[in-house]
């Protein structure tokens, strides 16, 4: 099982790094997470090397697309665009916050609703998304999520749809807040299981 994030220059650390360590509860010999990216620097100055390229993406088992301050650069860039081949016929596909405006623009939200944040939401409505007002929505194979939080409810998705919903409540309990940690999962698998096959 290969799990790719793509992580583009001026990416958001907490939705690239956040789900890499909730999907990284996982110690399974064929579970494998990456960073798929070339070297780039965060909206912070983080500078994280490739795990991975973005040409393993389009053999990933699960992609999931972060957010960064440059996305908008990323779908004007068409080179680069055509590089992100992704099918939700054979891969679990999720995005977060401006990632999900990636998804719109490779036309993958035509026919489902997306989540995404409020700075992003009209870059999203304008590539033809509806967005929901809620921070997590998923359809078949599709997942999106919005706000720098909703990271482990992306992770926890995939986790639960490959490896059951046992492992992901045990991933979400690993990370949530200490003396919080029963509510945190309460409320992190409340927004993803009724959109569980």
């Amino acid at each position: 099982m290969h799990i790719a994030i793509l992580t583009f220059q001026g990416f958001n650390e907490l939705d690239s790094l956040v789900a890499l360590g909730v999907l990284n509860r996982i110690k399974k010999p064929d579970w494998r997470v990456t960073l798929c990216c070339p070297q780039v620097t965060s909206m912070n100055g983080v500078t994280v090397h490739t795990q991975s390229s973005l040409d393993e993406a389009r053999s990933a088992d699960a992609v999931l697309i972060g957010s960064g301050i440059q996305t908008r650069d990323v779908v004007a860039n068409p080179e680069l665009m055509v590089r992100i081949a992704l099918d939700p016929t054979k891969q679990l596909i999720g995005a977060q916050c401006s990632g999900t405006l990636i998804l719109a623009k490779l036309g993958l939200l035509v026919k489902i609703p997306a989540c995404t944040d409020l700075t992003s939401k009209p870059w999203v409505q304008e590539a033809g998304a509806k967005v929901l007002n809620q921070p997590f929505f998923a359809q078949g194979n599709s997942a999106t999520a919005g706000g720098g939080m909703a990271a482990p409810y992306l992770a926890a998705w995939i986790i639960a749809r490959t490896e059951g919903i046992e492992a992901a409540a045990a991933a979400l309990y690993y990370v949530g807040p200490v003396g919080e940690k029963d509510a945190y999962v309460s409320q992190a698998l409340g927004n993803i299981v009724k959109y569980l096959p």
